[in-house]
């Protein structure tokens, strides 16, 4: 006999709000297998480990976006090992691209900080006055 969880039992044994379970099923990640009478959802243990993966998978780094293709991957019966290389590439691209932005903020912050600290305070706040010449020159 199938034991049915419902949304609250599902979300708990995930250790995830309700309002994550919600959320997926609108992405459509993740679906209920029943529906009681009054429109109750029931998940069984299929769910509990697709809800499980899906959180795997964001740790991970992927987005939702990617889980949503790694888990028809998953549920199809192809070898799908090169089709998750590839979304794993984007990722890993996506990630490269992002940390060489975060670099760079990172930099402009430390120099304006440092231009902060030498300038003198009769002038007003330097941070402000270097962020208005840039947004001057249109950068």
């Amino acid at each position: 006999m199938q034991e049915w969880l419902t949304i609250g039992k599902l979300a708990q044994a995930a250790g995830v709000a309700v309002s994550t379970v919600r959320y997926y099923e609108g992405r459509g990640l993740l679906q209920p297998d029943e529906r009681t009478r009054s429109s109750y959802r029931l998940f069984g243990p299929e769910a509990l480990r697709r809800l499980r993966f899906i959180r795997a998978a964001q740790d991970a780094g992927f987005t939702l976006g990617d889980i949503g293709q790694l888990l028809a991957l998953r549920d199809g019966e192809a070898d799908a090992c090169g089709e998750v290389q590839g979304i794993i590439e984007a990722r890993l691209a996506d990630l490269d691209e992002r940390y060489q932005r975060i670099r760079r903020v990172r930099k402009v912050l430390r120099e304006t900080l440092e231009w902060c600290r030498n300038s003198p305070r009769a002038e007003g706040c330097a941070a402000i006055a270097r962020l208005d010449e840039k947004a001057a020159r249109g950068r």
